[in-house]
């Protein structure tokens, strides 16, 4: 009897290292259920393609994307990603429909993931958020001044202090994207914090 070694694969779609595969890259940039799907199979994982900088929200993808999985990973990074080799196709979302991002990231302490800058607040430097109506406003102005507070307990820390806590584990959006600013902009039409 002759034995093959098997080749390594990586993931939930059990590529292996190298292996160009075709995937649909969903119009919900950010958002909790943003999800790929891998065609023909039609299997779906929540994830994003490394270096697919030109990505814009609202659009469709079908893009080629490649297995990176190195023999050795880099320090804290994954051990395997998918990485962008081109864009196939892109098509502008028709629909209305609503969807949720999260504007703290705990992974690595309480990391808010909206700045405030000339009167404008854009979520992950990229997309600007418009709020829907003025209680929107309220709670989008109380997230970034908490933050600010935060932020400064956390410069001034010294040993000894009470360790500073941002007040919410987690803070969740609704939106839609924005017609009047396609691509570029979410209405936030709701807010839900979590202590």
């Amino acid at each position: 009897m002759i034995s093959c070694s098997k080749e390594k694969t990586h993931g939930p779609w059990n590529l292996k290292d190298g292996q160009e595969v075709e995937v649909l890259v969903g119009h919900k940039y950010a958002a909790t259920d943003d999800i790929l799907t891998l065609l023909p199979q039609k299997k779906t994982e929540p994830g994003s393609i490394y270096s697919f900088t030109d990505r814009e929200p609202g659009y469709n993808y079908k893009v080629k994307a490649r297995m990176v999985a190195p023999d050795v990973p880099p320090q804290d990074g994954p051990s395997y990603w998918l990485e962008l080799v081109r864009v196939i196709s892109k098509e502008k979302y028709a629909g209305n429909e609503s969807f949720v991002v999260e504007l703290v990231n705990n992974n690595w302490g309480s990391t808010l993931l909206v700045r405030k800058e000339n009167g404008i607040y854009n979520f992950l430097t990229k997309i600007e958020l418009t709020p829907a109506t003025p209680v929107i406003t309220e709670k989008l102005a109380e997230i970034w001044d908490r933050y600010q507070d935060y932020t400064e307990k956390i410069r001034t820390y010294k040993p000894g202090d009470k360790m500073p806590v941002f007040k919410w584990k987690s803070i969740k959006a609704s939106v839609t994207h924005d017609p009047a600013n396609f691509g570029k902009s979410y209405i936030v039409s709701g807010v839900e914090f979590v202590e």
